[in-house]
C-alpha cells in the first residue's frame, strides 16, 4: 500500500535533556490544571454545548448540532476516568441523552463525523458504564454513516449532497478518525458491511491522499461512477500543492487507529513517514504552524494539530516493537511537543478564556477560529495528557 512513497530521515527531537521525571511532573500539574478548569465549565456551559471554536477567547453556546460536540463529552468522559468526580459523568450522561434524540431525529446527521461525534460521546458510555442505550444510539449513527459509503468508489463521502455531480465523491484526511465507529460496529454486531466498508476507505486513503512525498492531501475527489481517481486539492491547507498540518496529524493517528482493528502491517509503515514529514517541519518550539509549507515565516501556529500528533505519536509508541529503531524517537517527540504545549499554550487561571489549549487555527481563509481554542484542540491535549499519566484503554 505505501512502497510508492519515499520515507524522510527523522531529525532528533528537541528534548534539549527534558528530565524525564520533571516532564512526568509537569504533566501532574497540567492535569490538576485542566480537571480545576473544566470543573468549572460544567457551571459555565450548563447543559448546552460549546461551539467549535472561541471568539474572542469565549465559546459561544449551542444545541447539539455541528460536527464538534462529542469533543466536549469526550473531554468529560476523559474527567471522569482521570478525577472520579461524578459531576462529570452525570453530565456525560445528559449528553448521551442528546446525541440518542440527535440520531433519531436526524438532526445534522449527514456528514463523515458522525464518528467524531458518537466514537466520543456514546460509545465511550458503553465501554465505562455498560450503558445500552448509548451501545443502540452509537449503531444507529454507524447505519447513518455506512449510507456515504459509495461502493464503486471504495470511499465514504466526506460532505454534501451523495447524488450531486459536483460534491459527489468526495474524501478527506480526516475521515480517517471516523472509521473507528464503524470497526467497532462490526464487532458488536458481528456484521461485516461497517468494517469493510472502513478497510475499503482506509485503502483509498492511503492510495490517494498520501502523496509520494508523504505529505497529504486534505481532499481528493473519485468518480462514482467509474470508481476512478479524479483530483486532490485542499479546503483548509494553504494552497493545493502545501501540507495542512491538521490534516497531516490526522493522518499519523488516523492510519493508527485502522491498524488497531485490521493488522494491516502496512499501516504504521505508513503513519511513520507521515510523521517523519510533520517532525521535519516543526519550528523550534515543536508546535507546527498551521501549514507545515510555512516553516521558516511568522505565520500562526495550529496547537490543535500539535495535540493531534501527540495522540498519533502515542500510539506509533504503543503499538511499534520495542526493536524498531525509531520507536524511541516518537516518544522524545511527543514529550517535546506536550511539554511546549502546556507551558505555552495551555490555559492558566489568569487567561480571559474559554478553553485549554490557545493558539488553534480552525479555517484561515474564512477568519473562523484563527488563532483561537477550539473544541478538539482541547479534546486532543486532554486526551494525551491522559495518555502520558496513565493507563488508558481507548474511545477509538
Amino acid at each position: 500500500m505505501s512502497d510508492h512513497i519515499f520515507k524522510e530521515t527523522l531529525t532528533p527531537a528537541p528534548t534539549g535533556g527534558i528530565d524525564r521525571v520533571a516532564f512526568y511532573q509537569q504533566m501532574q500539574t497540567a492535569k490538576e490544571q485542566t480537571l480545576t478548569l473544566l470543573k468549572q465549565r460544567l457551571t459555565q456551559f450548563g447543559e448546552r454545548f460549546p461551539a467549535e471554536n472561541c471568539v474572542n477567547g469565549r465559546y459561544p453556546l449551542t444545541d447539539n448540532v455541528e460536527w464538534t460536540t462529542g469533543f466536549w463529552t469526550g473531554q468529560l468522559w476523559l474527567a471522569w476516568e482521570l478525577s472520579g468526580d461524578k459531576a462529570f459523568l452525570r453530565r456525560a450522561e445528559q449528553h448521551v441523552r442528546s446525541f440518542g434524540q440527535r440520531i433519531a431525529s436526524r438532526h445534522d446527521t449527514n456528514t463523515h463525523d458522525l464518528g467524531f461525534l458518537y466514537t466520543l460521546s456514546c460509545v465511550p458510555a458503553w465501554r465505562l458504564t455498560g450503558n445500552r442505550e448509548a451501545r443502540g444510539f452509537s449503531l444507529l449513527a454507524a447505519e447513518a454513516l455506512m449510507e456515504r459509503f459509495h461502493p464503486t468508489a471504495q470511499i465514504i463521502q466526506a460532505w454534501g449532497n451523495l447524488n450531486d455531480p459536483q460534491e459527489a465523491g468526495r474524501m478527506i484526511i480526516d475521515c480517517n478518525m471516523n472509521l473507528p465507529l464503524l470497526y467497532w460496529a462490526s464487532e458488536q454486531t458481528g456484521d461485516r458491511r461497517f468494517a469493510d466498508a472502513a478497510r475499503a476507505h482506509i485503502r483509498q486513503a492511503a492510495r490517494y491522499l498520501v502523496r509520494s512525498d508523504t505529505s497529504t492531501w486534505h481532499t481528493y475527489y473519485m468518480d462514482v461512477v467509474s470508481g476512478a481517481p479524479r483530483y486532490g486539492n485542499t479546503q483548509q491547507g494553504y494552497a493545493d500543492d502545501s501540507c495542512w498540518s491538521r490534516g497531516q496529524a490526522w493522518g499519523i493517528y488516523g492510519f493508527m487507529l485502522s491498524y488497531r482493528y485490521t493488522g494491516d502491517k502496512s499501516l504504521p509503515e505508513l503513519s511513520k513517514r507521515l510523521a517523519n514529514y510533520f517532525l521535519n517541519r516543526l519550528p523550534d518550539d515543536a508546535v507546527c504552524h498551521w501549514d507545515l509549507a510555512l516553516l521558516g515565516s511568522d505565520a500562526l501556529r495550529d496547537s490543535s494539530s500539535a495535540a493531534i500528533a501527540v495522540c498519533g505519536l502515542l500510539e506509533l509508541v504503543k503499538q511499534l516493537p520495542v526493536t524498531d529503531p525509531e520507536r524511541e524517537q516518537y516518544q522524545q517527540w511527543a514529550i517535546a511537543i506536550m511539554s511546549s504545549l502546556t507551558r505555552n499554550y495551555l490555559v492558566n487561571k489568569d487567561d480571559n478564556c474559554d478553553g485549554l489549549l490557545k493558539h488553534s487555527v480552525y479555517h484561515f481563509d474564512s477568519n473562523k477560529g484563527v488563532d483561537e481554542c477550539c473544541l478538539w484542540g482541547d479534546y486532543f491535549y486532554m486526551e494525551a495528557l491522559v495518555r502520558m499519566t496513565q493507563c488508558w484503554e481507548l474511545y477509538w
